[in-house]
């Protein structure tokens, strides 16, 4: 089977294509590009460097997030059209699951960190145990202080990743002195890695709706919660 896959969500973009569990062929971003001006031409970018065109891709996957509001909106409107303009099924998977997964075979809890900014971030538990992930927590979105203390209490390793490993690690190894995290190139999504974890739900025919299909937001859109701020506030005066 076929896939394209694809993940927006972060201030990465990521797209690959792969062949069952071999990978055709991936394309990642990571400086200061808008995704509504470079996601489509990064997936025709892959297509012609692998000699491909749409038609040959079997089913697509999408990161459901959660991260950037824009980002998800851009990455799942992108393959719900070309799932719907081919007629070929799509699958959705959490950025949080594809970050965990590139530590896989890794001993104890695997944490992904996404900056969720105000010192927030967005994250799940993770183990991998006979050659399969497994989220042992739910999506949330808390600070990055409540994590912390979260995890002082787990008798085990634990192995961070994610695009808030920078900005938190001094903090982190401050109060968890004995935690491991991911090279750079690791703590990027990539695209392989939820190709290859949608990959696995396509071959169990699981896919998604196109209609019910909808991103892990975790939180209110920033607009949303200036205007409740600001009716609060004239409530209160």
């Amino acid at each position: 089977m076929k896939i394209l896959s694809l993940d927006s969500a972060t201030e990465s973009a990521t797209c690959a294509i792969l062949d069952d569990n071999r990978i055709l062929g991936e394309i990642t971003f990571n400086y200061k590009k808008q995704h509504s001006l470079i996601l489509m031409p990064m997936i025709d970018e892959l297509f012609n460097n692998t000699g491909m065109d749409i038609s040959d891709i079997d089913a697509f996957v999408a990161s459901k997030g959660p991260g950037s509001f824009t980002g998800l909106r851009i990455g799942m409107a992108t393959i719900k059209g070309l799932s719907q303009g081919t007629g070929k099924p799509f699958v959705t998977v959490s950025t949080l699951d594809s970050l965990a997964y590139n530590l896989a075979y890794t001993d104890g809890i695997i944490c992904p960190i996404l900056d969720a900014l105000r010192d927030n971030v967005y994250t799940a538990l993770y183990t991998f145990n006979n050659c399969e992930l497994t989220r042992i927590s739910d999506y949330t979105n808390i600070s990055i202080d409540e994590l912390i203390n979260i995890l002082k209490e787990k008798n085990c390793s634990i192995s961070f990743v994610g695009d808030g490993v920078p900005k938190f690690k001094e903090k982190i190894i401050t109060h968890l002195p004995k935690v491991n995290f991911a090279p750079a190139h690791l703590n990027l999504a990539k695209a392989t890695s939820l190709g290859e974890l949608g990959l696995k739900l396509l071959s169990n025919g699981i896919k998604d709706d196109i209609y019910a299909s909808v991103p892990i937001y975790l939180r209110k859109p920033q607009a949303e919660r200036e205007y409740e701020e600001k009716m609060r506030q004239n409530k209160d005066e």
